[in-house]
């Protein structure tokens, strides 16, 4: 079953309690059947304030993020990989408090502009994490997708083909994440990622060229 949904910062940039509320009954009112919250900080995220909400509204929720420099699991600094798996679990478990079924965003990496090509070991820090976290979102049936994003936001990822390779060997549990904005600026057209990534397509983000 599709299940089609709408990112909370659609209606709202402040997701204190008033502000998920908001984005909430305006989701359940535009008709979808998901929210998408964005978990930048899941220790501050108010877990009791969102469940209350799609509870009462009977929506579904899922949750994305994108990492900081200081918690870029594709660094080669143990310290930032670290950091960065301890708030991808947090976020796991805010997810799991939702009975939310899936996390996805730029996990794998900062979302930043990078003056260098990530690294062998920088890469594999990476899906060591995600593998790791995975194995923790599995007990709650959460899956982990990985957002194909553009090269502006991060050197990681920026092809499916790429994120075929990236996620090729780790759990099932982990997927891919499409995005038509950023396939539009990385992909020579919008239907071979899609092919390229077909038995691990889990989550599609869809918006106009212009993130219009």
């Amino acid at each position: 079953m599709t299940i089609i949904g709408c990112h909370g910062l659609v209606w709202t940039g402040t997701f204190d309690a008033a502000g998920i509320r908001h984005a909430v009954a305006a989701t359940r009112q535009a008709g979808f059947d998901l929210i998408e919250f964005p978990l930048m900080d899941p220790a501050a995220f108010d877990v009791r304030a969102a469940r209350a909400a799609i509870d009462e509204h009977g929506l579904e929720a899922s949750g994305s993020l994108g990492l900081a420099d200081a918690t870029d699991i594709s660094s080669e600094d143990p310290a930032r990989v670290r950091a960065g798996e301890e708030l991808l679990v947090r976020a796991v478990d805010v997810l799991a408090e939702l009975g939310s079924r899936h996390l996805c965003g730029v996990v794998y990496s900062a979302m930043q502009k990078y003056q260098h090509p990530a690294t062998p070991r920088g890469i594999e820090n990476s899906r060591a994490v995600i593998e790791r976290v995975a194995g923790r979102a599995a007990e709650a049936g959460i899956t982990v997708s990985v957002e194909v994003t553009n090269r502006y936001e991060s050197n990681v990822l920026n092809t499916a083909r790429q994120a075929r390779d990236f996620v090729r060997g780790l759990s099932p549990q982990v997927g891919v994440h499409l995005d038509t904005y950023h396939m539009n600026i990385e992909e020579t057209d919008m239907v071979t990622p899609v092919l390229a990534t077909a038995d691990l397509l889990r989550y599609v983000h869809v918006g106009e060229s212009h993130r219009g």
